[in-house]
């Protein structure tokens, strides 16, 4: 080892003399920022429907669960001071109608967004490059493939999931939703105007409580799975994942093109 070594220090591992812009970094550090490219993806109005729609939709699992399956007792208060079910129905409503808001809100931003904001919408069924494309997200969620691809929407795989777990979900659930509140608020109400005809088609409220009730099963799953596809890709793939639906610029860790 020179005596040049020993006094200089080596760019890669200690801090950079002119980096007070950017702490610490190291030539290395600074490589990867030059690496690191970025493109912005999702509008504010997507982000913020992202955002509310988890809420709701959470508010919703909780209080339908406690409407379907009451608590068994009420020890903490008298019958006659007590309002619990009440509220409970109430909170379910309330985030029943702020989320058909949303959606319709998302449709209308889906017509005047960018063709991001239309990906959820539709599932290019035709496109057969599309199709490899599934195929080679299954085998990468299947652990087949060493290294996944970039994308700066949605991958072929969960923009399937969006649009059959949450365009179609979210639409069957509001709309057997507002039949079975169409059915409290009787006939001449809005709500009774505009989804009582479900009821007459259906013939069998108890089927659509059942229905409605199922519909909630397979949302869940869906959030399970795609809170860990998240998590996952945002540590595994070669691209930003949660950060993306909060600023809306999708980061990529390399500057390769595919």
């Amino acid at each position: 080892m020179t005596e040049q070594s020993i006094h200089t220090p080596n760019p890669d591992v200690y801090p950079l003399e002119s980096s007070r812009l950017t702490g610490d970094a190291t030539a290395q550090d600074i490589e990867s920022i030059r690496k690191r490219t970025s493109v912005f993806v999702y509008e504010w109005p997507v982000r913020l429907w992202h955002w509310v729609n988890a809420l709701c939709i959470t508010v919703l699992i909780a209080t339908g669960w406690l409407i379907a399956d009451p608590l068994p007792t009420m020890t903490f208060a008298e019958a006659t001071h007590q309002f619990v079910m009440g509220y409970v129905r109430f909170a379910h409503f309330a985030a029943a109608q702020i989320l058909t808001i949303g959606f319709f809100g998302r449709i209308y931003w889906a017509i005047v967004g960018n063709h991001h904001a239309r990906q959820l919408f539709y599932v290019p069924i035709l496109n057969k490059r599309w199709w490899r494309e599934v195929v080679f997200e299954i085998k990468w969620y299947l652990f087949l493939e060493r290294e996944p691809k970039k994308y700066v929407g949605h991958n072929p795989l969960a923009q399937i999931a969006m649009f059959f777990f949450m365009t179609l979900g979210i639409t069957f659930m509001i709309i057997t939703g507002w039949a079975l509140y169409a059915e409290g608020a009787q006939a001449g109400s809005l709500s009774h105007n505009v989804m009582g005809w479900l009821i007459g088609w259906v013939g069998n409220t108890q089927f659509l409580h059942s229905v409605h009730h199922l519909g909630m099963w397979f949302i869940v799953i869906f959030m399970i799975v795609h809170i860990y596809a998240a998590i996952r890709e945002d540590i595994l793939s070669r691209q930003s994942m949660v950060s993306t639906m909060i600023s809306g610029t999708r980061t990529f860790k390399d500057d390769r093109p595919d």
